[in-house]
């Protein structure tokens, strides 16, 4: 809390600060470096959200499966979130001794080479291409598609490490798509920039490169992106991509390290003193590890919100089949970080709880009594496509079973369960690959649903553990600034101090864990069956999208 003037600077408590940047809105926190307690927190709704109907100027419509953002609404958590946080915690702001930053990913913007994104250049507004991309940008399928046929063709040997597959998700299917279908636009990018360092560009006012989105996202392996020769086959104009919009003179920042100083007209925004550290940057679900106290090897760490990533810590490299990617050091320093992850998670309920009108609430009170399987249905969860383990965005969800008895509240609980099935085949797929999963720890908000968490217990047949904190990517973020800042030797000295996690929270009970097997196994036949080279998904979407595009016209073919 607030000390008084004349307190000695060096008896004062030390305080840092976590900014969270989240799909549909940013959320800071001021966090005590002694023991991680929050003392004040703030969340910015994003004034424009998703965008992806129509730009903001009007024009569009923008195609099916494009989502974008606004920079200025990242820039307006720092200038309002930041401010309320700290004072809702009443700290001084001259005892802030740090500031760190995660986001979603792979968020990406194309942007010039002092930093200034293309869709605020001038004559380029009106360019869909020209804004960020977020996460669930899922309309470079195509290029992510080539990119796959070619590195296994050529057998590159950065493939395996993401599982056999790039996602349309990633930074190289999204920079090829700008440059295929906005030639112009891809020749005044000079920079291509995750919005994780973006971020930090803007509090720092210098360009940085965090090696956990290099590493997941850009196909940086063995100190190396692809090359030029592997480039040159999908385009030709997209042999120098790497070395003249990703590559960095400084080389990638550690994970914790401090990158910089916050520059004076950052301090204005935030209330904060000019100086003060500034961590690398960082992503939502990797930087959330030593909140959860999830950092050791085997503890597989759920962040589950809007979708869920899945990041785990192993001792040993290994190729998994379907999985994100490992990086060595990408979450933790010293191990190999695994990521897997599914696209939709509590998007599915958020669309079926509007679908039926009724709240999540009511609808988990309605099913929650039911016995396992009493619904008759298996639902498969890729209504946002499927990240892992078969990495293809062109997929779709299904309800199968239903009758005209079923009820909004079945479908809701199958749906529940169709997620905990997905994270099943993925802690499967890391077992089989070698990587143990010993403990399953879930943080973001979709925690706080108890029936939902004992139904993860009971389909993965081991108990749940809960990280403690309700904003863990946040607090993550503001471990990784008191390294940063020289608080603590490294993050897991950090995280033994300032994480905690209710161990064990959910345990599976026997009979329903039982039952839920044999609807697993029908799940399981579903997601093989569908989604071995996309069948009739794949053929409705081409169906769907021909039928968008011509109701829409030319405006559609951006």
């Amino acid at each position: 809390m607030s000390v008084t003037a004349n307190t000695p600077p060096s008896a004062r408590p030390r305080y840092v600060v976590g900014v969270d940047f989240g799909t549909l809105s940013g959320r800071a926190v001021v966090v005590r470096v002694a023991d991680g307690r929050e003392l004040g927190s703030a969340v910015v709704d994003y004034r424009h959200g998703v965008i992806d109907r129509r730009l903001p100027d009007g024009g569009g419509p923008l195609p099916p499966d494009w989502a974008l953002q606004h920079p200025e609404d990242w820039r307006d958590v720092l200038r309002r979130g930041v401010p309320a946080a700290l004072a809702a915690s009443e700290v001084d702001a001259a005892d802030v001794i740090g500031i760190a930053t995660d986001f979603t990913a792979c968020t990406v913007l194309p942007a010039l080479a002092d930093g200034t994104p293309l869709c605020e250049v001038d004559g380029l507004a009106a360019e869909p291409h020209a804004w960020p991309k977020l996460w669930k940008h899922h309309a470079a399928q195509a290029q992510a598609d080539r990119i796959n046929a070619l590195a296994a063709e050529r057998g590159e040997k950065w493939a395996p490490r993401y599982g056999g597959k790039q996602s349309s998700e990633w930074e190289f299917a999204k920079a090829l798509q700008v440059l295929e279908e906005a030639p112009h636009v891809y020749e005044r990018c000079e920079r291509w920039i995750e919005a994780a360092d973006w971020i930090v560009w803007e509090l720092t006012g210098a360009e940085s490169r965090n090696a956990c989105t290099a590493g997941y996202k850009g196909i940086h392996q063995d100190g190396a992106y692809p090359s030029s020769e592997f480039l040159a086959g999908l385009d030709p104009r997209f042999a120098d991509f790497p070395a003249t919009r990703l590559a960095h003179p400084d080389g990638l920042a550690a994970l914790g390290s401090r990158v910089g100083g916050l520059s004076e007209r950052a301090a204005a925004w935030t209330g904060l003193p000019a100086g003060i550290a500034v961590a690398a940057g960082n992503v939502d679900a990797h930087v959330t590890a030593p909140a959860a106290r999830a950092v050791d090897p085997g503890k597989l760490l759920a962040i589950m919100g809007t979708s869920t990533c899945h990041v785990l810590n192993g001792t040993a490299l290994a190729d998994v089949p379907g999985i994100c990617g490992v990086v060595e050091g990408g979450i933790t320093a010293g191990f190999f970080g695994y990521e897997a992850g599914q696209s939709a998670v509590g998007d599915i309920f958020a669309w079926w709880s509007g679908l039926s009108r009724r709240d999540h609430e009511e609808l988990t009170a309605a099913c929650a009594d039911q016995p396992v399987g009493g619904h008759g249905l298996i639902a498969l969860d890729w209504m946002g496509g499927n990240r892992s383990i078969l990495v293809d965005h062109d997929l779709s969800g299904m309800i199968v079973g239903l009758t005209l008895a079923t009820r909004p509240e079945e479908v809701y609980r199958a749906l529940l369960e169709a997620t905990a099935f997905g994270t099943r085949v993925i802690v499967e797929a890391f077992e089989a690959g070698g990587v143990p999963v010993e403990e399953f720890v879930v943080a973001g908000g979709l925690k706080r649903n108890s029936f939902l968490m004992q139904v993860y217990a009971d389909v993965l047949r081991r108990p749940v553990s809960v990280a403690v904190s309700d904003q863990a990517p946040a607090l993550g973020a503001a471990i990784h600034a008191a390294v940063a800042a020289g608080a603590y030797p490294d993050v897991p000295a950090a995280a033994e101090a300032m994480g905690a996690c209710e161990t064990a929270a959910y345990v599976p009970d026997p009979e329903r864990a039982d039952a839920y097997d044999v609807l697993y196994a029908e799940y399981r036949a579903l997601h093989d069956a569908f989604g071995a080279g996309g069948g009739v998904l794949h053929r409705l979407r081409k169906i769907r999208n021909a039928a968008i595009a011509s109701e829409k016209g030319p405006a559609s073919e951006h």
